[in-house]
């Protein structure tokens, strides 16, 4: 099995930036792909980025140009730092890690962002 935990969610203004990390640990051998999703209030889960283990990354259209998702391989640790924070890129912020048949989700973390 393959545990994420994310952090760096909070409240910032419109404008401002957050860091968000998530850190594997457990079978992070087996994992092929990671990335970030988010779930805004009466919406549904949609991608903001995703790092593939070859390198390739691809964001959202919503967030490119702001928004940029990186990874250090011996921490097991991916980062999405978020700039030019808007009000509609308040959601919760969820983990995800891709295996060859299996999904891992971490527990979400609330970014808020004020007008």
């Amino acid at each position: 099995q393959v545990q994420l935990v994310e952090s760096g969610g909070g409240w910032v203004q419109a404008g401002g930036s957050l860091r968000l990390s998530c850190a594997a640990s457990g079978s992070v051998i087996r994992i092929n792909a990671m990335g970030w999703y988010r779930q805004a209030p009466g919406k549904q889960r949609e991608l903001v980025a995703a790092l593939a283990i070859n390198g390739t990354t691809t964001l959202s259209d919503s967030v490119k140009g702001r928004f940029t998702i990186s990874r250090d391989s011996p921490k097991n640790t991916i980062y999405l730092r978020m700039n030019s924070l808007k009000p509609e890129d308040t959601a919760v912020y969820y983990c995800n890690a891709r295996l060859i048949t299996q999904n891992y989700w971490g527990q979400g973390t609330q970014v808020t962002v004020s007008s």
